[in-house]
C-alpha cells in the first residue's frame, strides 16, 4: 500500500488513479491517514466479504431465536445491551 500526500492526491490525481488500480493508497492529510482509495474491483471484493459475515451473523441470530436463545430486552435498555456486546462484556 503506498501512502501519499492529500497535496499530492490532489496535485496528481489521474496518476492516483491509475497507482489504485494496481494497489490500495493511502492519503495523509497533516501526517495522518485519512482517505484510502482502491479499484473497484477491490472495493467490491471488500463489500462481498462484509456482505457475508453481516449475513452469517444474522442466520446465527436466526437460529439462536428458533432455537429459543432470547435476551428479552427492554427499549430504554437497547443503547447499554448493545454496548455491552461490543465491548465484549457480553
Amino acid at each position: 500500500m503506498q501512502n501519499i500526500s492529500a497535496h499530492e492526491a490532489k496535485a496528481s490525481f489521474g496518476k492516483l488513479l491509475d497507482t489504485a488500480r494496481r494497489e490500495s493508497v493511502t492519503i495523509e492529510k497533516h501526517g495522518r491517514a485519512v482517505a484510502v482509495v482502491m479499484s473497484k474491483e477491490e472495493f467490491d471484493d471488500i463489500e462481498a466479504i462484509r456482505f457475508e459475515h453481516l449475513r452469517s451473523e444474522i442466520q446465527l441470530g436466526i437460529d439462536a431465536s428458533s432455537a429459543g436463545d432470547v435476551v428479552d430486552i427492554k427499549e430504554k435498555d437497547l443503547d447499554k445491551f448493545v454496548e455491552s456486546v461490543m465491548t465484549g462484556d457480553i
